[in-house]
Formats: structure tokens, C-alpha cells, sequence
């Protein structure tokens, strides 16, 4: 049985061209530094109200949390973790469950941006993260005895921890978790499955929503 992350409509996308000239992001930006062409509300708010949706985009710390969560857990130590990253622009990749992913923020933006240019990243002909040329329904269907799941604040309050993978003839658990800042899932999402779940009464952190997804994984299938 293997658990299934996917982070969706995450914000880490390259400076639109629409905004590069603005000064909020020429003060910040260099050719030859790659974390610099990524884009971040922290540094570019004053630049991005000109951007469509521009509330969900430029989180790529987002991505970064959640990735150090899943990826140092005993979950994924053990071999039952896989995690996929979508971005807000549609595209889909797959994390090498052995990367060793940057504790330093910088870096990690450094490395997004690289990806995002050249598709895959790769060590001595390994690849540590690859892009997956498949929409999100395509990469869902490829997965055999699967059970989806949405987590959302929305979505029904799960009671007992046991409850979330009791079906014994799942051999795949997806689990979908919203990589933005603010507002909803889209319908295109929510179409993914009718299993709408929440894990609290309160609205939470993503990589506080895959750190739980991940412990009751474990508890379950008791990996320690």
C-alpha cells in the first residue's frame, strides 16, 4: 500500500513578463541568479495585484515546507511515499523520494527555477526530480486500486484516524492538498474525486494538512 501525495495549483511559476519591469521586481532580479527569477509575494506584492489570480501565486515557500515534511518522514524513509508537485500553470513533477531537498530557502527558489526551465533535474544521469508529460486526471487514473482523497476545510471532518485508509483493497491512497495561500479549489479539482475530507474544525497549513496525512499513514501501517 502506497501513499500518495500530490500538492496542486502550487505557486511557484517564473516571473511573468507582464510584471519584470515593474521596480518592485528590477531591484531583486539577476540574470545569472536563478532564486532571483522566481516569483515571491514577499518580495514582488507590489508588482503582482496586475496578475490574474494573483492571490494564489508566488508561494514558493509553500512548496518548500511541504516537500521537507513528506520528504523526511518514515513514511518516505521506508519506501511507501510517493509526492508530486503541480503548479499553478498545470505542469506536474515527481520528487525522487532520495533527494536530498535544500534546507536553504534561496537555494530551493534556485532549484525551482531551474526546473521549471529545463523540465527535469538530474545527478549523474539520476533523476532527482522529473516532469510527468500528464494532466492531473491522466496521472489520478494511472494509479491501480486507488482511493482519492480532497483535503480541504470544507470537506467532511475526519473522526477516527483508522477511518482514512480502511479499505483493504486500496493499493494506492492519493491524497490531494492545495498548495496556494487563499481562496478555493477549482471545479477541475474538485472533479478529481467526491472523497472531500478535513482533518480539523480549523483551516490549516498545507504541510501541516501532509504532516497529519502522513502520521495517520504511519500509525496505520505502523512505521516507525
Amino acid at each position: 500500500m502506497t501513499l500518495i501525495i500530490i500538492l496542486v495549483d502550487s505557486g511557484l511559476e517564473i516571473i511573468p513578463k507582464q510584471i519584470r519591469a515593474h521596480p518592485a521586481v528590477t531591484k531583486n532580479l539577476i540574470k545569472r541568479n536563478f532564486s532571483s527569477q522566481l516569483l515571491d509575494t514577499a518580495l514582488h506584492h507590489a508588482a503582482m495585484p496586475k496578475l490574474t489570480n494573483h492571490e494564489r501565486r508566488g508561494r514558493p515557500d509553500i512548496a518548500h515546507s511541504c516537500i521537507l515534511n513528506a520528504l523526511g518522514s518514515p513514511a518516505n524513509k521506508s519506501g511507501h511515499l510517493r509526492f508530486f508537485l503541480h503548479t499553478i500553470q498545470d505542469r506536474i513533477f515527481e520528487i525522487n523520494p532520495e533527494i536530498k531537498i535544500t534546507r536553504n530557502y534561496n537555494r530551493f527558489k534556485g532549484l525551482m527555477t531551474k526546473l521549471l526551465i529545463e523540465g527535469d533535474i538530474m545527478a549523474k544521469e539520476s533523476p532527482l526530480i522529473t516532469e510527468i508529460h500528464q494532466n492531473l486526471p491522466e496521472l489520478i487514473n494511472s494509479f491501480r486500486n486507488r482511493e482519492v482523497f480532497l483535503f480541504s476545510s470544507r470537506g467532511k471532518t475526519i473522526v477516527n484516524k483508522s477511518d482514512l485508509y480502511k479499505n483493504p483493497k486500496s493499493q494506492n491512497y492519493v491524497a490531494i492538498v492545495g498548495g496556494f495561500q487563499k481562496g478555493s479549489f477549482s471545479e477541475k479539482i474538485l472533479n478529481l474525486t467526491e472523497n472531500l475530507l478535513s482533518i480539523s474544525q480549523y483551516s490549516l497549513d498545507a504541510w501541516i494538512v501532509i504532516s497529519r496525512i502522513i502520521t495517520y499513514y504511519e500509525i496505520i501501517k505502523e512505521i516507525s
